[in-house]
């Protein structure tokens, strides 16, 4: 079995320092604070997306791209200061890893910070691949990282599971043709009304028992 997870509001709990480092990107350019709350709610669709969005809607593609780079190398330098995993995941993917399942991550985040991100929390050895949101010309909900995950692992689409936090990552799946899981401690449960998951867990250890009798072989 194939087991894509999101990172951001689904393995770990970078919420602080996504909130702390945009804030920061909004002082180095002479405004005001966002509600952490808010930030929290941009957070999903890729930093460029994140920065457009908690920036003032008058500014321009250039002020954007120079905030884009500003958040980018403020996040690298913080980006482990406050972020954990949840609790419990870190036993929940060593049981499915242990189990024989084949494990990935697939996030709109950059790559290069989110393989960091996995090594230092010490799980790079349990996901096979970790790609990000620039490891392809499209970001999720476009299907090409669950695409190319399913041809790496030989896996075929109803072998397949995305377990995200938000719409985004239920959309991804759908386009991809494979089933969805939708945990509910993330940072965009509401956004499932919009995209109901095949399968909705309110805590890790719930994914080992949802997938035995409905999906896991």
């Amino acid at each position: 079995m194939l087991l894509i997870f999101d990172l951001d509001g689904t393995l770990i709990d970078s919420s602080i320092d996504l909130a702390v480092s945009m804030n920061a990107t909004r002082e180095h350019f002479s405004l005001p604070p966002l509600d952490p709350n808010l930030i929290y709610s941009y957070v999903g669709n890729g930093a460029a997306m994140l920065i457009r969005r908690s920036m003032p809607a008058d500014v321009s593609e250039q002020q954007l791209e120079n905030a884009l780079d500003f958040f980018l190398k403020f996040y690298r330098a913080h980006a482990l200061e406050h972020t954990r995993l949840y609790p419990g995941v870190r036993e929940v993917v060593e049981e499915l890893s242990a189990a024989g399942h084949t494990l990935a991550v697939l996030t709109n985040k950059p790559e290069r910070i989110s393989f960091d991100i996995v090594r230092a929390l010490g799980l790079q050895e349990r996901f096979v691949r970790v790609y990000g949101g620039d490891t392809f010309a499209n970001k999720k909900p476009n299907p090409v990282g669950i695409l190319q995950l399913m041809q790496d692992a030989g896996a075929p689409p109803d072998e397949t599971l995305m377990v995200g936090d938000s719409a985004v990552d239920v959309q991804t799946a759908r386009n991809a043709g494979v089933r969805s899981c939708g945990v509910l401690w993330g940072f965009q449960p509401e956004s499932f009304q919009m995209e109901q998951p095949d399968v909705v867990v309110s805590e890790p250890q719930e994914l080992l028992r949802p997938l035995r009798p409905q999906i896991v072989k």
